[in-house]
């Protein structure tokens, strides 16, 4: 069976995304599968790289050059191909694109309409999970705690800046978080004390959305569950990001490495059971399926807020999500073999639903 494994792609994650994709393919069972590179370049065009059979000598094979036109000289490791093209049999996507047009419906609306299997959440559990003021709806539904929080639309901010400051301040207390409505990885992400640093932190969350979330902040550890299943949900046990930071931002989590992971984290025993039954019933709310990990703020008092759900967190052998499961005895490879036979679960059940409409 085929493996098409596209990565890259047009969001601020996009190198995240090719260190995710090397860890996979160093990890895929080469004696059940072959893996086809595809990779999404930052403009958004679709390259079409090599077929592997073996795990790749080095992260060199996952950098693919093209050529521009019929007449350009030189070696090429791939072609410019349209989307469709990757459509074949015997096959699923593995789309390990973090961020905008990765984790957030756009590419897995695409895989249905094209009839591909896939690896991972659906249209609108993709959705939903991408943008953080559908999340946070949807949490108060379901009764799960979360931190306090105002949403803000960039044209009322822009009409009545002095309005939106306001109602910030009347019903939250400095510190607060500042986020971009549909991002990840902490970017556009920024902690404010006072008001001309919220005006700012506004500004750069709107250089990547129309929306924006601001938050309390609060004195809190950041703990984490993995979430993996369709109907059949299973969780780890939670583990902590141990920061020598104040704000875990991009650079801490990808550049610095600024972190170190506590697995399983040193909490007491209701709180453990608490995060996983919170992390289930969230992953079941959005209608999860394949896989997430579910972030919660844990006070000092032991009071649990649910941050927020990542439908395709980082994937890279060091990253809290495969660790978590290999701390619970699924290793890295088996973890890639049950997410693709969830997928494939998935595809031959949603082929049935039309079948039988």
């Amino acid at each position: 069976m085929k493996i098409i494994l596209i990565y890259g792609g047009q969001s601020a994650e996009h190198e995240v995304s090719i260190l995710s994709a090397f860890s996979i393919l160093n990890a895929v069972y080469y004696n059940y599968y072959e893996v086809q590179l595809v990779f999404i370049t930052k403009e958004g065009e679709w390259i079409k790289g090599p077929l592997l059979t073996e795990q790749p000598a080095s992260k060199e094979v996952l950098e693919l050059t093209w050529a521009k036109s019929t007449t350009d000289e030189g070696n090429f490791t791939g072609e410019v191909i349209s989307p469709s093209l990757i459509k074949e049999e015997n096959a699923i996507v593995f789309p390990i694109l973090h961020g905008p047009n990765g984790e957030d419906g756009t590419i897995q609306g695409f895989l249905e309409t094209i009839g591909m299997p896939y690896v991972g959440a659906g249209v609108l559990t993709s959705a939903c999970a991408m943008d953080k003021i559908t999340t946070k709806n949807l949490l108060q539904v379901a009764g799960i705690p979360q931190v306090p929080f105002v949403p803000v639309l960039k044209n009322l901010w822009k009409e009545n800046p002095k309005k939106i400051f306001e109602q910030c301040e009347g019903s939250l207390l400095y510190p607060f978080f500042v986020k971009p409505a549909n991002m990840g990885s902490s970017v556009g992400i920024s902690k404010v004390e006072n008001r001309e640093e919220l005006q700012k932190a506004l500004e750069e969350a709107f250089k990547y959305d129309n929306r924006a979330v601001i938050e309390q902040g609060i004195e809190a550890r950041e703990i984490e569950v993995a979430i993996l299943g369709n109907e059949d949900v299973r969780t780890t046990l939670a583990g902590e990001i141990v920061k020598d930071v104040a704000f875990y931002d991009y650079n801490s989590k990808y550049v610095d490495n600024k972190i170190t992971m506590a697995i399983p984290a040193q909490i007491p025993d209701d709180v453990q059971e608490k995060a996983q039954e919170y992390a289930k019933l969230a992953y079941t709310m959005i209608g999860g399926s394949g896989l997430s990990r579910c972030d919660f703020f844990l006070t000092n008092k032991n009071e649990l807020f649910l941050n927020e759900l990542n439908t395709m967190p980082g994937f890279t052998q060091f990253s809290m999500y495969p660790v978590l499961w290999e701390s619970m005895g699924l290793q890295y490879s088996d973890l890639i073999e049950e997410l693709i036979q969830l997928g494939l679960n998935r595809f031959e059940q949603r082929k049935n639903f039309l079948v039988n409409m």
